[in-house]
């Protein structure tokens, strides 16, 4: 049946693959970056103009969260992806408002930091399964300066009221002594997000901060390197004085007046995967030669995987870098800031073995579904933290191998894929547990197996507006 809702076929028949892929996608701007971007706008003292910005319901929250506060959001053309952001004109944000979080992480974790600078409570809510995401540790960091904290369910949990220290009052801020630094200690291991959300308004704070991570393992490094390279951009100065210790100035914030946003490295990951599965070539334009992005990572992850990969026609540079790759490619200094890359598969896809993706983790459901059919077992591990995202992914992406027939079980810190021979995989109804990754996960796997049909596929809107109409258009393109 269709939904009323969303329009779309629920459960929606998920595409078979009948002949290799020749298709050119363009990719939607990055959700990680256009939320960064905003927030910063929101906190800066002068009018941006951000040109790619995603339009989803992820950064449609935190619009409607920056407005609420009271920035102003308009724009400027007619799909919506420029839009010129203007702070409030003196600095400080409404309070006696009520946020929507939706279900998006940026918006529960880096919003609650803007509301330190509100002249009132702020409350949040969000979406019932919201509910399970953790925020404690960023909401710790806000007590720590200052702010109190009334909690309206779980501690730790949404909804809550933040009340901010009194406005103008620098002792409330976490000082200490004549210089008033304030000091943060947070355990972040569950989400690199508690970190970044502190350090985009850190350097608001009178005298800066030192922020120092005390938990034994810190997730997706790479987004906390955006972090810092997005505050640096405004004209803020973060520096990592040692792993999980930072130091922030204080410095008045303002972007470039016009600021264009990269395409969403990791949203290309099912469509590039998809080469690999159905064979043929996958190519995705404005792929950026530096990026701090993990997305980035890819290009060197589905070579390990068996793709053949160009960038701006040129072979990847086939040495692994790592957690350094996304910033490394290893092209020439002269190479264009951002060209083609194109990705091309034979249906064949090797297994990794013990692979660490700690520094990306938001593709591992693409991941996944490319071991599914791989040729040789893989373990995912540095990714315990994924228990904690939109679900518990790692709990939902064995739940749902099994359910088509393959062999998955959750590890400590991950997860292990043993392939099955393909004839043994089966057509399923797959859950996608409001997760816009399980949703796109269920999709490459109906690339190659038979009857597969996904619930909520409406739910990838999250940062895909159009992603059934990109899935099927990728299909059906002849080059």
């Amino acid at each position: 049946m269709t939904s009323i809702a969303t329009g779309f076929p629920d459960p929606w028949p998920a595409p078979l693959a009948i002949h290799p892929l020749d298709a050119v996608v363009e990719v939607p701007g990055s959700k990680s970056l256009s939320n960064r971007y905003l927030v910063l706008a929101a906190l800066g003292t002068r009018p941006v103009t951000l040109k790619g910005l995603l339009r989803s319901r992820d950064t449609e929250l935190m619009m409607t969260a920056l407005e609420r506060l009271g920035a102003g959001c308009e724009s400027l053309n007619d799909d919506g992806t420029t839009v010129r952001i203007m702070p409030p004109s003196n600095g400080v944000f409404h309070g006696s408002v009520t946020i929507n979080c939706g279900l998006a992480g940026t918006v529960m974790r880096f919003v609650p930091c803007l509301a330190l600078f509100a002249d009132g409570p702020v409350r949040f809510d969000g979406d019932e399964q919201a509910y399970a995401r953790p925020m404690q540790p960023v909401l710790d960091g806000l007590e720590q300066l200052g702010a109190r904290i009334e909690y309206h369910g779980e501690r730790g949990f949404l909804p809550f009221t933040i009340t901010p220290p009194p406005y103008g009052d620098e002792g409330s801020a976490g000082g200490d002594g004549e210089s008033r630094v304030a000091h943060i200690a947070i355990d972040s291991s569950a989400s690199s997000q508690f970190i970044s959300g502190l350090l985009l308004v850190a350097s608001r704070l009178p005298h800066g901060c030192e922020l120092v991570h005390t938990g034994e393992k810190l997730p997706s490094m790479p987004h906390i390197r955006m972090t810092m390279e997005d505050v640096n951009r405004a004209g803020g100065h973060i520096e990592m004085s040692q792993p999980g210790r930072w130091v922030v100035d204080p410095a008045d914030l303002a972007l470039p007046s016009e600021v264009v946003v990269e395409p969403d490295l990791s949203n290309a990951a099912p469509f590039l995967g998809a080469a690999m599965i159905a064979g043929g070539s996958v190519s995705v334009p404005h792929w950026p030669k530096e990026t701090a992005q993990p997305g980035g990572l890819l290009p060197a992850l589905l070579q390990r995987l068996g793709a053949s990969v160009s960038w701006d026609g040129k072979p990847w540079p086939t040495d692994d870098a790592g957690d350094t790759a996304a910033n490394n490619t290893g092209f020439a200094d002269d190479a264009p800031a951002a060209a083609t890359l194109c990705v091309t598969g034979t249906g064949m896809i090797h297994g990794l073995g013990r692979y660490d993706l700690s520094a990306a983790g938001e593709i591992a459901p693409s991941i996944a579904a490319l071991c599914v059919l791989a040729d040789a077992p893989t373990a995912l591990v540095g990714i315990g933290h994924l228990r904690g995202h939109e679900t518990n992914r790692l709990q939902a992406l064995v739940t749902e191998i099994e359910r088509i027939g393959g062999t998955a079980g959750e590890l400590e810190d991950g997860l292990e894929i043993i392939p099955v021979a393909r004839h043994r995989l089966h057509g399923a109804v797959m859950q996608t547990y409001a997760d816009h990754r399980m949703a796109t996960f269920a999709a490459m796997l109906g690339l190659a197996i038979d009857g597969i049909d996904i619930v909520n596929i409406a739910t990838t809107r999250k940062t895909l507006p159009d992603f059934t109409g990109m899935w099927t258009g990728m299909l059906q393109a002849k080059g």
